[in-house]
């Protein structure tokens, strides 16, 4: 299935791109503000999609420019969808602001008018999807959520001021792209409202400073919860890349050495593996999962790169002066064996490996 994303620059759009590359037999088509141009751009994208997901839209700034800008990116998909006799399964990201009595709010809803009208005159399939706040790595402070927000400031060691009793909903951004890819499979119609988790401001600030106090000392928190592993692991994407490698406390005497590798009451799987000079291990991504790297013997290049990027990050380790660097979701990531000797090297992940769901696709780090 080629699935087309409007948006695709985006928080939802980023975090969808990455998941759908892991997914079989599917082919990303990539759609930024390009796309909208000019009507010939809008028609030559959707001649490539047999789905289209449409994320495009604008959330922040003068209430009369967010709406006009909503409203006028459906229509123009329209305008092109039926000038190039295009009938792809649609989807629409909306919004749990359609609720409520604000410009967003009115053109979303008058926005997702206007693409089921369409659906409708051409006979093929559309699904309105109301999503609550989304959040997730990549996240821009003070423009995507609450959540981005509060990471940064905390990360940085800041205390975020906050209404404590707000009520939020907030949904991780993987969520949303395993939901909408879900619904692409079924081919889903009509409106859906994905459920987000409930808290308050009060209580998402508390996740946050709990997750920054505990990981200052080397402890990966609780985060058996699938939420809280998404809010950890949005948190720990705003220290990347410059909190890494993080040296280890080397307790010596007469006896020798010890570190502590790992302390988390996660339980988890560690494995270790030896490499031989010049081989490099890895290659792939993970969207949910957490992974330590911890060299204990020779020297290695550990390599990152975003899946949808193109920038190399390297972190050059060594075993005499243990130091981790926990790998971030959504980075490609290899180890390469760039010492004399054997190469030893201890992983660790938050989770036992299952065979069924792995969260691990190929994908090389140097970019092609």
């Amino acid at each position: 299935m080629r699935i087309g994303i409007t948006g695709a620059r985006g928080l939802l759009g980023t975090h969808l791109q990455a998941y759908l590359r892991g997914q079989p037999e599917t082919q990303v088509v990539s759609g930024g503000r390009e796309v909208f141009a000019s009507a010939q751009a809008t028609q030559a994208f959707v001649r490539q999609c047999d789905a289209i997901v449409h994320l495009a839209g604008m959330n922040r700034g003068e209430d009369q420019e967010v709406a006009a800008t909503n409203i006028r990116l459906c229509e123009q998909l329209v305008e092109a969808l039926e000038a190039a006799g295009e009938r792809p399964h649609v989807l629409f990201s909306s919004s749990t602001h359609i609720e409520r009595d604000t410009a967003y709010g009115a053109s979303k809803r008058q926005a997702a008018a206007v693409l089921r009208a369409w659906a409708g005159r051409s006979g093929t399939r559309f699904a309105n999807v109301i999503l609550p706040g989304v959040f997730g790595e990549g996240g821009k402070p003070f423009y995507n959520s609450v959540v981005s927000t509060f990471c940064f400031q905390v990360a940085r060691g800041e205390t975020p001021s906050a209404n404590a009793q707000a009520p939020i909903e907030q949904l991780h951004a993987q969520a949303v792209a395993r939901q909408m890819h879900a619904l692409l499979l079924q081919g889903a119609t009509g409106d859906v409202r994905v459920q987000g988790e409930e808290l308050t401001v009060g209580q998402l600030l508390s996740k946050l400073q709990g997750f920054h106090t505990l990981y200052s000392q080397h402890i990966v928190p609780d985060v058996r919860r699938d939420f809280d592993r998404d809010l950890f692991n949005t948190y720990r994407s705003y220290l990347y890349p410059g909190h890494y490698p993080v040296a280890l406390p080397l307790h010596t005497d007469p006896r020798g050495s010890l570190f502590e590798a790992i302390k988390s009451p996660n339980g988890g799987q560690t494995f270790l593996s030896t490499t031989h000079p010049g081989v490099t291990r890895g290659n792939h991504y993970h969207t949910r999962k957490i992974e330590r790297f911890l060299v204990t013997g020779g020297e290695a290049e550990i390599k990152l790169r975003h899946v949808t990027g193109q920038e190399v990050q390297t972190f050059r380790v060594q075993g005499e002066t243990p130091a981790y660097v926990d790998i971030p979701t959504l980075h490609t990531h290899n180890i390469t064996n760039v010492g004399q000797g054997l190469l030893t090297t201890l992983f660790w992940t938050h989770e036992l490996y299952d065979p069924e769901h792995p969260d691990t696709f190929p994908e090389p780090v140097e970019p092609v």
